[in-house]
């Protein structure tokens, strides 16, 4: 299968955005870099499918692909892979949490480094951060430190959502969770082909669960189990 040079391919899935999205989309956008962007609307209820159609027939660099029912956010990052056509491939949140110009920056350091695999931290460097919770501070600090003992490769940041991977590494991987521990498989399986990898300061604006968040606290049960799981298999 050929690639197309040059291009990243944006994977952005979405689950009842309406709020967030044409804004997150229009953030990405603005951004220099060539693009592709892949819109997955993951079975939404609210408005999000129609935004999703409008920009897609605005823009001729825009897919729009959409699940009929809710499958999880692993089975739309794993659709996005799947029907991505650029050199580089990168995951993008619709939530207005992350920055369209730190994925630039990581675009950056990816196409002009020697390296496979680049994600953000909210932990490392002084970038500006709001709205991080307790629980979410402690909890993904614990899960990081366990995959970097786990792995013996350090990790500040296990559960970012914001990663760019070249299309060699990511296309030559067999993903299977459709929850929020892909965000764990990811990590995991791209590190056991590579150790071509570096974390980038990135800053956060977090949003509560009434503003639309949608990880729960059982998502970190599922990704210790995925932790001690693709170390392993």
């Amino acid at each position: 299968m050929s690639y197309s040079k040059n291009i990243t391919s944006i994977i952005v899935p979405f689950y009842n955005e309406e709020a967030s999205l044409e804004e997150s989309v229009l953030n990405l956008i603005s951004q220099e870099f060539k693009k592709e962007i892949i819109l997955i609307n993951d079975g939404s209820t609210d408005r999000s499918k129609e935004i999703g159609v409008e920009l897609s027939e605005k823009f001729k660099y825009i897919k729009l692909i959409n699940n009929n029912r809710n499958r999880g956010k692993g089975f739309a990052v794993r659709l996005g892979i799947d029907n991505a056509d650029g050199d580089v491939i990168a995951i993008y949140d619709a939530d207005l949490e992350y920055s369209a110009l730190d994925l630039s920056k990581l675009i950056e350091r990816i196409r002009n480094e020697n390296l496979d695999f680049v994600c953000g931290s909210r932990f490392i460097g002084n970038e500006i951060r709001k709205n991080i919770y307790f629980r979410t501070l402690y909890a993904n600090k614990f899960l990081s430190l366990l995959f970097t003992y786990v792995y013996k490769n350090k990790i500040t940041d296990i559960a970012v959502c914001l990663k760019v991977f070249k299309k060699e590494i990511i296309k030559s991987i067999d993903f299977e969770k459709d929850d929020f521990a892909i965000e764990v498989e990811l990590i995991a399986k791209v590190l056991s082909k590579t150790n071509k990898y570096k974390e980038i300061p990135i800053s956060y604006k977090g949003r509560s669960y009434k503003e639309g968040k949608k990880i729960k606290l059982v998502d970190g049960f599922k990704y210790i189990l995925a932790i001690f799981r693709y170390k392993w298999k």
